[in-house]
């Protein structure tokens, strides 16, 4: 394995480990809990939905993917596997998920309102995106037409979520080394050195923030569109309290630190797929 390989995940895990050193072995809640707060929560789902990401893996290398057929499928089901990354979740949270943190999460999203809310985020994160991309934009622009202030509230929620803008750094640091990895597997030939893809993704930073953030918008407006407005706020304002922020910002950590790993060793395995080519 090369160093850039090694790296993949650098960014992200440094986040759990910090985690980890401030929670300490004796805080650290039990396996048997870390498993029922998954279900409880609904981050088992999220979990096994990160397989549905690498459909864009083809797109950021320029390739086709319907290229690839059958062989693609049965790739990412093997590279993506659910148990494992299930499993590397569990043992990343054992360490670093303390009991005080946990049970805030767990008697929020064991409510009736958190109930609702994870049987409304699992159906969502297995849905088409593309389709829930489209569905969630009709439903803001209608919102926006209205006057609602809907929408600041689905702002709020989401700013709450990805309070310290995590999900644009690990994008693009996943982007970043997978491609590295790609051209290093011999998948691409990658015409940017290090340092030039570095200095284009900063130039392209606020476009990508924007359309992060439009994304994420419309995602949410799908997800809640059966609640109320009252349902919104209240959510938002449970997902401010600093431990529900504590939690998210772990979740967030392990979820990327889970998808770096897993890119990294799909473009290692894409080489037995597809002949290099230029990007």
């Amino acid at each position: 394995m090369t160093y850039h390989l090694r790296r993949i995940a650098i960014s992200c895990f440094t986040l759990i480990l910090a985690f980890a050193t401030l929670a300490g072995p004796s805080a650290a809640a039990g396996r048997d809990r870390i498993e029922a707060f998954l279900t409880t929560t609904g981050f088992d789902v999220a979990l096994e939905s990160i397989a549905l990401s690498s459909a864009s893996a083809p797109r950021m290398l320029g390739i086709d993917p319907d290229g690839f057929g059958a062989d693609w499928t049965r790739l990412t089901e093997e590279v993506f596997d659910t148990e494992d990354m299930h499993e590397i979740a569990v043992s990343i949270l054992e360490q670093t998920l303390t009991d005080e943190a946990l049970n805030h999460a767990v008697e929020f999203y064991a409510s009736d309102l958190g109930q609702r809310l994870v049987e409304a985020e699992n159906a969502s994160h297995m849905n088409d995106d593309d389709s829930k991309q489209q569905q969630g934009q009709e439903i803001v622009a209608a919102l926006i037409k209205e006057g609602s202030m809907r929408v600041e509230a689905l702002k709020r929620m989401n700013a709450a979520i990805d309070s310290s803008e995590t999900s644009l750094r690990a994008l693009q640091e996943i982007q970043f080394r997978f491609l590295l990895a790609a051209s290093a597997s011999g998948v691409i030939d990658l015409q940017l050195d290090p340092d030039e893809l570095r200095q284009m993704m900063q130039r392209n930073e606020a476009g990508a923030r924007r359309s992060l953030q439009l994304s994420a918008l419309a995602g949410a407006a799908y997800t809640y569109q059966d609640f109320s407005d009252a349902d919104v706020v209240a959510y938002a304002e449970a997902l401010e309290q600093p431990l529900m922020q504590e939690v998210y910002e772990l979740l967030n950590a392990v979820q990327y630190e889970i998808m770096a790993m897993k890119f990294e060793t799909l473009a290692v395995r894409m080489a037995d797929l597809h002949p290099a080519q230029d990007i």
